[in-house]
């Protein structure tokens, strides 16, 4: 019995199906990286303060991660390739970083539209990005604030690390919470250092000492 015709069929089936699944992959993989880079850009403007424009670079990257999301309806394997997950995660830190900095009110992980695993993981580098607003407060003496700022670290710090699920499920969030303390511990020890020094000039000053929080 004659098959090639049916095994040039399948083949050519196949062919349609990956074709298809290559141009979405190709599409969220470009759509991924813009948006990782548009949310590195929008942590930089919250840094330099610069909140405006900051959200208007989260929205870019919002924008690019919808369009991945469209590319990949029908190509759910294509989805967990790792690189849009990264994408939502580095979305979660910029908006998280902006909601901690600007004071204003935390995104939940539904409202961003991301899964809980890239929300946490987003939480925990959110929350070490704190350290270099610490260090930017006390090189200008704003002790309140930068102790302000070490407890939201350590409030991060206490709620990942209750979030006792195996690796799979959580996406690597054991690795980023023991980061988080390390990088807790030593901004704590900045702080500390800061605040003894100034005790100990006021003290030699003669002048009231900064007030404990």
């Amino acid at each position: 019995m004659d098959r090639s015709g049916e095994i040039a069929a399948a083949g050519e089936t196949a062919r349609n199906v990956l074709d298809e699944k290559h141009v979405a992959r190709e599409i969220t993989l470009t759509a991924s990286r813009r948006a990782i880079r548009s949310c590195a850009s929008a942590i930089r403007a919250v840094h330099r303060r610069e909140f405006l424009g900051a959200r208007e670079l989260i929205a870019e990257a919002a924008a690019f991660l919808a369009e991945a999301e469209a590319a990949l309806d029908g190509h759910h394997d294509v989805r967990y390739g790792g690189f849009l997950t990264d994408a939502k995660k580095e979305f979660a830190e910029a908006n998280l970083t902006l909601a901690f900095i600007a004071g204003q009110p935390l995104p939940r992980a539904d409202e961003l539209r991301v899964d809980v695993q890239a929300y946490l993981n987003g939480m925990a580098e959110a929350a070490s990005e704190l350290r270099r607003q610490v260090l930017d407060c006390l090189r200008r003496g704003e002790i309140t604030e930068a102790e302000s700022l070490l407890a939201v670290m350590d409030e991060v710090y206490a709620l990942l690390v209750t979030i006792d699920y195996p690796e799979a499920l959580t996406g690597g969030l054991r690795r980023a919470t023991d980061v988080l303390r390390s990088v807790v511990e030593r901004t704590r020890g900045d702080v500390t250092t800061t605040l003894v020094a100034l005790r100990l000039q006021a003290a030699i000053e003669g002048t009231p000492p900064p007030p404990d929080e």
